[in-house]
């Protein structure tokens, strides 16, 4: 904790003195509240509005939620799976990076006409962001692992299924929890994208009613609030890892 402090406080001044800037800013030249709202608008109409938006940040927590777990397991599992069998590797790793050159808002659309307007394409919308982070970052913590104790293991008559859950799983760990941390972050914004589709609640419905109505001051309460989720998700992954991942060095954190 007085780690984070000691480092955390130059962003943290540079914030403050950000917002102090706009704020000044926006009342000398006057700027209009539809254009840009001062800070001391947007925690106005955060706290007055509280009761009118709170069941559309329970709606895209949900759904996050749910989208995370999904995507993050197949990331692992597919993962798993390429390593341990090298030519499904060769076949499909070529796949899996064409396959991040298609944008998702474009895929988006597809996805709606095929499953319609229930939560299965938002789902999967979430599950795709989530899904490439991990099982990059898990194929290379597979490739990461200590040869000399592969070579001993192996010496040592281990079967495959021991190398795997006591040598290269463990090597992996801090790799996957890396690629966890990125797609937390992603995976608040996927949510957000896939309520633009189409949804009845959610932050990224709050969010397409103010900026229709020219409210921009609830269109940055939005914006705050996916930072907030985006930061909270990211700390809990760190937080796991902590606790996981007992032997990670100091000085890596």
């Amino acid at each position: 904790m007085k780690q984070l402090l000691q480092k955390g406080w130059k962003p943290v001044l540079v914030l403050i003195l950000l917002v102090i800037v706009w704020e000044v800013s926006t009342r000398i030249f006057q700027v209009p509240s539809w254009l840009l709202p001062a800070p001391s608008l947007i925690v106005q109409t955060g706290v007055e509005d509280w009761l009118n938006y709170q069941h559309h940040i329970v709606s895209t927590v949900r759904l996050t939620l749910i989208g995370f777990v999904i995507g993050s397991s197949a990331g692992i599992v597919i993962a798993a799976v390429l390593h341990l069998i090298p030519s499904f590797r060769e076949a499909l790793y070529p796949l899996l990076i064409i396959s991040q050159n298609i944008p998702v808002i474009v895929l988006a659309p597809l996805l709606v006409v095929w499953f319609g307007f229930g939560m299965l394409p938002k789902i999967i919308i979430i599950a795709l962001v989530c899904f490439f982070p991990i099982a990059v970052s898990a194929l290379e913590g597979f490739r990461q692992t200590d040869r000399d104790l592969l070579h001993y293991m192996k010496m040592a008559g281990a079967g495959k299924q021991q190398v795997f859950w006591k040598l290269e799983w463990p090597s992996a760990l801090p790799y996957v929890f890396s690629g966890l941390k990125i797609s937390a972050t992603y995976s608040v914004m996927g949510a957000v994208i896939s309520e633009w589709l189409g949804a009845n609640n959610g932050i990224g419905v709050y969010m397409t009613m103010a900026s229709s109505s020219f409210r921009t001051d609830r269109v940055f309460v939005a914006i705050i609030f996916v930072i907030i989720l985006s930061m909270l998700f990211f700390a809990l992954i760190m937080l796991a890892e902590k606790k996981i991942i007992k032997w990670k060095r100091k000085g890596d954190e």
